[in-house]
Order: structure tokens, then C-alpha cells, then sequence
């Protein structure tokens, strides 16, 4: 892949969301090609939401949300992990590749963390290349 990969990063606002930002300030570098989407809760990610991204011709979807027992509405983020889980088997039915989504937890004092997991991510889909959607668009 020549150019770089286009993501989207569904980020939770309490956790997710605050962990870009605390790394965007302590100007820990990740892909600028990771495009934040910020959610109340990683919950909210309606598998639409994740189809969509693809058709619209991001390469790659990221969630990241709390860690597992820190959701502050309870259960999203496990919510969350189920509707990922489920998807995974319908990207690998569509053609388009399980390994493109991936959802991840980082604190919201985990800016490191935040980065190391985009900048990791958007190594795996430079690998694969783009997505099979953005060549048939």
C-alpha cells in the first residue's frame, strides 16, 4: 500500500476518546490517518455503524473503549465486544477480512496506550493492503 491506510477509531468518550487526546497533547505520535469518532459509550456501535465505514472506503475499523469492569454504563463495553465478536464472521463472509476490525480497551490516562494500538493496527492493514471494498468503489 502506497498510500496510508484510511481508519476509523469509534472511541468511547470516558475512556477511548480521552486517551487520543491526552496522546495527541503529549504529542505521542500515531497515524494521522486514524480518524477519531467520538461515542458516549463503545455500546452505541451498531454493526451499521461498522459496514458502513468499509463502504464508505476506510481500510480498517478500530473500537476502543474501556477496560472490561470499567465501563461507567456498566456493560457497553462488553456489549460492545459481543457485537465485534459477531461481525468478525460477516467481514470474513463479505470478503473484506476479519483482521480489519479490532477492538481494543486503553484508560483514559493511557494516551501511550492509545497510540500503541493505532500505530499497530494501522501496520496491519498497511500489510494487507487496502480494502477489497475500496477497489470495487
Amino acid at each position: 500500500m502506497t498510500e496510508e491506510p484510511a481508519i476509523v477509531a469509534l472511541c468511547c468518550n470516558w475512556c477511548g476518546y480521552n486517551a487520543a487526546d491526552q496522546a495527541g497533547a503529549a504529542k505521542i505520535p500515531y497515524p494521522s490517518a486514524v480518524k477519531i469518532v467520538r461515542l458516549m459509550c463503545t455500546g452505541m456501535v451498531d454493526p451499521y455503524y461498522v459496514l458502513r465505514a468499509f463502504e464508505r472506503g476506510f481500510d480498517g475499523v478500530l473500537v476502543i473503549g474501556c477496560h472490561p469492569g470499567q465501563c461507567h454504563y456498566k456493560s457497553g463495553n462488553l456489549q460492545a465486544r459481543e457485537q465485534t465478536d459477531r461481525l468478525l464472521g460477516v467481514l470474513r463472509t463479505l470478503g473484506i477480512g476479519p483482521e480489519r476490525l479490532r477492538m481494543d480497551a486503553a484508560s483514559s490516562s493511557e494516551g501511550p496506550r492509545f497510540a500503541e494500538i493505532a500505530n499497530e493496527f494501522t501496520e496491519t492493514i498497511r500489510k494487507l493492503g487496502p480494502s477489497p471494498l475500496r477497489e470495487v468503489a
